[in-house]
């Protein structure tokens, strides 16, 4: 219990300063993951996590669920709409190609992993999070076009990915116990659960949404009590889903996207305290991370690893966006900006969780070692490159004006 209260404590302390420390580009996440290295670095750290347990599981499995419920719910529809060529591109062109790039750079620096297991790591890689690197959507610097479909992407491409993922853990899974691996059957079973967790999430979705939109404009219901409501609707899909033998996770992310519309009609702040109970998830989970950085880093690393870890975070990514935004509007700046604004974080971190506890060998030891240098890069290469790219755009929005 010590551990959890130290945690509370820091984020305390974090949040006295906030805006102080906000100058120095340190947020919470930053202010947690440090705290984490330095706590539970040496042989005889003073506060450690197991891993290894049912109850760490499960809470990894809720903290992913209520992700993707409040990326799905934040998506603005309006710029999809506004910017559907460009966001179908990045979606259905630019992310398979990325996953692809991500497997062939895998394949070239680790030619004895199982081509499973560079697929699971592909997915744990490729996801974006821009809460590392927040100011990228706030500068006004940088024109609102580019902000928008990063974080249209970043609040999709996680719940695109998730399924793909745990396909790939589940073949790692039963090639770990010994089965045999039979590809076409674990792709039926994929798609079996996909589909049902497809009608969990669209019927909790859809539901919930026709009766909270019903109560609240008959005054039936209050804001705290809708609050309450909205934090349940992900909760509900995953359980339903899970206990209809489908993947609770592509059902959360289907709740959110049909539950979206609702958050129109109901009370200022209605999904705040889903997304501020996330918040704590995931700042408790950014102090496990440095943990974990401490876990794989202790007794150092290869070369490869930091050799996939840059392609990763550049080529990988850069090289597939620029092909799929070919032949739009966007000049050429703008997509290379869209290319390499790529930054890793929670789900990375929460992909590399669940397959280090799925697959206890050194097989999860390897995906969590190349996913903390994969996060560490892009906090350090993308948090950097955030202002001098503002600065680039402010000078060439004032140069016309002069």
């Amino acid at each position: 219990m010590l551990a959890y209260t130290v945690i509370a404590g820091i984020l305390f302390a974090w949040a006295l300063f906030s805006h102080r420390l906000a100058r120095w580009s340190i947020t919470a996440p930053l202010a947690m993951m440090a705290a984490g290295i330095s706590l539970t670095v040496g042989s005889h750290p003073p506060l450690t996590f197991e891993f290894d347990n049912s109850a760490f599981e499960h809470a990894v499995e809720v903290v992913l669920a209520l992700l993707l419920f409040v990326d799905a719910t934040e998506v603005p529809g309006a710029v999809i709409r506004r910017e559907r060529a460009v966001v179908t591109r990045l979606l259905a062109i630019g992310l398979p190609l990325t996953l692809g790039a991500a497997f062939l750079a895998g394949l070239a620096c680790f030619p004895d992993q199982p081509y499973w297991l560079l697929a699971a790591l592909a997915t744990v890689v490729i996801p974006l999070d821009l809460a590392p690197t927040t100011a990228v959507v706030r500068d006004r610097r940088i024109p609102a076009r580019l902000r928008e479909v990063l974080n249209v992407e970043g609040g999709l491409n996680d719940g695109l990915i998730s399924p793909v993922f745990l396909l790939c853990l589940a073949i790692g899974v039963e090639s770990h116990a010994g089965g045999s691996t039979d590809y076409s059957e674990a792709l039926l079973e994929a798609v079996t659960s996909a589909g049902w967790a497809l009608a969990a999430g669209a019927a909790t979705g859809v539901t919930a949404s026709w009766t909270l939109r019903r109560a609240w404009a008959r005054g039936w219901t209050q804001a705290s009590a809708t609050r309450l409501a909205v934090l349940a609707v992900p909760i509900a899909a995953y359980t339903l889903s899970v206990a209809l033998g489908g993947n609770g996770f592509v059902a959360s992310f289907v709740a959110g996207v049909c539950f979206a519309p609702a958050l129109r009609h109901l009370g200022r702040g209605a999904v705040e305290m889903a997304d501020d109970v996330l918040t704590l998830f995931l700042l408790a989970l950014w102090f496990v991370f440095g943990q974990i950085v401490n876990n794989e880093f202790w007794d150092g690393f290869e070369a490869p690893v930091l050799l996939f870890a840059l392609l990763a975070v550049t080529l990988v990514r850069m090289l597939p966006v620029l092909l799929a935004l070919s032949g739009t509007p966007l000049s050429v700046r703008d997509r290379l900006f869209l290319g390499w604004m790529g930054p890793r974080g929670v789900p990375s971190i929460v992909f590399g969780l669940l397959a280090v506890v799925e697959l206890p060998d050194e097989r999860g030891g390897f995906i969590a070692q190349v996913m903390v240098m994969t996060v560490m890069l892009s906090i350090v290469l993308h948090g950097l490159s955030v202002e001098p790219l503002a600065r680039r755009y402010a000078r060439r929005t004032a140069a016309p004006r002069a």
